[in-house]
C-alpha cells in the first residue's frame, strides 16, 4: 500500500515540475544550460535582497539594497 502512494506523490511531483514557468524541457544545450543556471542564480539573488530589503531599517543599507535589486533585474533582463 505504501509504495503505491510513494508513486503517486512522485508522479504528482514530476507533473507540478512540468508545469513550472521557466523550467527547462527536454534537453539543453550547454550554452542553454549555463543561461539558465545564470538565469536561475540571478533569480534567487533577487529574492534574497528582497526579502533583505523587507527588514531593512538603515537607510544606507536600503539604499545599496535597492541598488543591487535595480542591478539583478537589469541583469535577468538582459538574459531574456
Amino acid at each position: 500500500m505504501a509504495r503505491g502512494w510513494e508513486s503517486k506523490s512522485v508522479e504528482s511531483q514530476m507533473e507540478s515540475a512540468e508545469d513550472k514557468p521557466g523550467a527547462p524541457r527536454g534537453v539543453m544545450t550547454p550554452e542553454e544550460a549555463a543561461r539558465y543556471r545564470q538565469r536561475e542564480t540571478l533569480r534567487l539573488a533577487r529574492a534574497r535582497v528582497r526579502q533583505q530589503l523587507e527588514s531593512a531599517t538603515e537607510p544606507r543599507y536600503v539604499k545599496l539594497l535597492t541598488d543591487t535589486l535595480q542591478d539583478l533585474e537589469a541583469r535577468l533582463a538582459q538574459l531574456k
